[in-house]
C-alpha cells in the first residue's frame, strides 16, 4: 500500500455508503519495533441482517500488536459506520473487519472478537486472529461478559 496523505483526519468526512468503498487509513507507528498491544473497543457496532434487513448489534473488541503502522482511528470509525446499511452475516462482518485492518496496517498480530446480540434468541460470538500471538505480548481478556439473557 503506497502512502497517501490522510483524507479524513482533520477534515469533515461522512461515512461511506458501504464497507467496500470506505477508506481505512494508517499512520506511521512512532514505537515501531516495540512489542505492545493496542485495543479498539466498539460497543455499538451495527450492520443489517442480509435476509430480513433488520439491524444487528455487536460489541467488537479489536486487539493488535502494531508493526510499522497504526490504524488511524477516525478512519476506523468511518469504516465501521459504513456497515450500518450493509447486509452481512455476523461471521462475515467480523472476519472482514479483521482482514481489512490486517491488510492496511500489516500488524505483527491481530485478533478481533465480535460479540453479537441475539438474533432469533441465539447470541453469536465470532473470533478471528492472524495467527499465534507473539511470545511476550500481554493479552488481556477482552472483557465482554458472556450473554446471560434476563438472568
Amino acid at each position: 500500500m503506497d502512502e497517501t496523505p490522510l483524507t479524513q483526519l482533520g477534515r469533515v468526512a461522512a461515512p461511506a455508503e458501504s464497507p467496500e468503498v470506505a477508506v481505512l487509513e494508517r499512520v506511521p507507528n512512532p514505537q515501531a519495533g516495540q512489542l505492545y498491544l493496542a485495543r479498539f473497543t466498539v460497543p455499538e457496532f451495527t450492520s443489517l441482517c442480509p435476509v430480513t434487513g433488520q439491524p444487528d448489534f455487536a460489541h467488537l473488541v479489536i486487539d493488535y500488536a502494531p508493526g510499522e503502522w497504526l490504524i488511524e482511528s477516525k478512519s476506523l470509525k468511518l469504516y465501521l459506520a459504513a456497515f450500518r446499511n450493509h447486509g452481512a452475516f455476523h461471521e462475515d462482518c467480523t472476519v472482514a473487519i479483521g482482514r481489512k485492518i490486517a491488510e492496511v496496517a500489516a500488524p505483527t498480530w491481530l485478533r478481533i472478537g465480535g460479540y453479537w446480540f441475539p438474533r432469533g434468541g441465539i447470541p453469536i460470538d465470532v473470533f478471528w486472529q492472524t495467527g499465534p500471538a507473539p511470545e511476550g505480548l500481554w493479552l488481556p481478556d477482552q472483557g465482554v461478559a458472556p450473554y446471560r439473557g434476563r438472568g
